[in-house]
């Protein structure tokens, strides 16, 4: 169910360090097809999205020197549709950037102006979805079928809602939401049709193995989607009131939002915006937070080792991508070649061997969280070669 008024934005700015060297400064992952199928991260992220939201409302916010390969990949957007960030800024000021806009071409549509922001007009009742453009869902209808329902509570509470992940094994690489029991005692809501969305209590970053244990066992934490819903107004209004220092920035040339000039007014202002996350400007500190269990397939494909787990493996555990493999005395490796290259791989076990223009990396999976570390020792060393 398609509606005017419903709206996406992509965060497509990130360079994929995680994945080095599949993953490069020209050419993240986002933009790369991790499985196969003809389609990047970022194309099967738009087209989850297109049965419930016109494309004419999709947005992408990425950095300014991928705004061509965007066009290239989702060729039904418009340049008008790519929010360009002149530097990175974590993920707060990057939301504002989108709501300022958003908030702009509803204005335009309701024939209002900044000046005189009239929130009780139908042009003005924006539900927004905000998503990164790297995740995996497998179950695509079940997913859409979530994101309407939150549409729908956003819409008629003033609300910000966020998607959690029913937890399947005590995971370490993902942050956590435990969510109030009894919810039905105290959701500020009337209606019981949205009796399984529960007010969040606490935000946790990632736990270490033991407490990952404690979460799973208790059976009121999440894994933290980083998938949020919210109306515009309820998140103008947060912006404002938690977040000032950067919806101040905005605040500054809302006149200039939406027109020739909103480019170079970005280029003035976003550099000065605070490096923040939307998690700890807003989601940890508003009071009207709401989670929705959810579960449909869902991973955030940050790291060799999240792709190694969705893969499909031989006998011995070992997986092969995008090139042939031959594995002796071998278990539990991940192998990616350039295509027509072969890796004969002998005696070693829980590796990762990738290799990509003119870099080979051969790492143990379990320190994977050492690849950044390498890319910037190379950067370094070799003075940006093998970014």
């Amino acid at each position: 169910m398609k509606k005017n008024n419903n709206y996406c934005v992509i965060m497509a700015g990130g360079v994929g360090s995680r994945f080095w060297p599949y993953s490069r400064a020209e050419k993240p992952k986002q933009f790369l097809d991790f499985f196969g199928t003809g389609r990047s991260l970022l194309q099967m992220t738009v087209d989850r999205f297109r049965p419930i939201v016109p494309i004419e409302n999709v947005f992408i916010v990425t950095n300014v020197a991928y705004k061509e390969l965007i066009l290239e990949q989702v060729p039904d957007l418009s340049e008008k549709q790519i929010l360009c960030e002149p530097a990175r800024r974590n993920t707060a000021p990057c939301i504002a950037y989108a709501t300022a806009h958003i908030r702009a071409l509803c204005l335009r549509r309701a024939g209002l102006t900044a000046a005189n922001q009239d929130w009780s007009r139908p042009e003005m009742q924006a539900n927004i979805v905000v998503a990164a453009s790297d995740h995996l869902i497998l179950e695509e209808d079940k997913f859409r079928q979530t994101i309407l329902k939150a549409f729908d509570f956003v819409s008629k509470n003033k609300a910000i809602a966020t998607l959690g992940m029913q937890p399947t094994r005590p995971e370490t690489g993902y942050g956590y939401i435990q969510f109030v029991e009894n919810a039905l005692d105290k959701l500020r809501v009337e209606s019981l049709e949205f009796r399984d969305i529960y007010p969040v209590k606490t935000f946790t970053e990632k736990p270490n193995l033991e407490m990952a244990k404690v979460f799973l066992q208790s059976g009121d934490f999440l894994w933290n989607s980083g998938i949020f819903i919210w109306n515009l107004q309820t998140i103008s209004e947060a912006f404002r009131y938690l977040l000032p220092e950067v919806a101040d920035r905005f605040r500054e040339g809302e006149l200039l939002m939406g027109t020739d000039k909103e480019e170079e007014f970005i280029e003035h202002i976003f550099p000065k915006c605070p490096n923040i996350s939307i998690d700890y400007g807003i989601m940890e500190k508003a009071d009207n937070v709401f989670v929705l269990p959810s579960s449909f397939g869902w991973s955030d494909l940050g790291t060799w080792g999240s792709l190694y787990e969705l893969s499909e493996k031989d006998e011995a555990h070992n997986v092969s991508l995008h090139s042939d493999a031959l594995f002796y005395e071998a278990e539990g490796n991940v192998v990616t070649l350039e295509p027509g290259k072969l890796a004969v791989v002998q005696g070693v076990n829980d590796m990762i061997i990738a290799e990509q223009k003119g870099v080979l990396l051969v790492c143990k999976k379990g320190e994977e969280q050492r690849i950044k570390q390498f890319v910037a020792d190379a950067q370094t060393k070799f003075e940006g070669k093998y970014n």
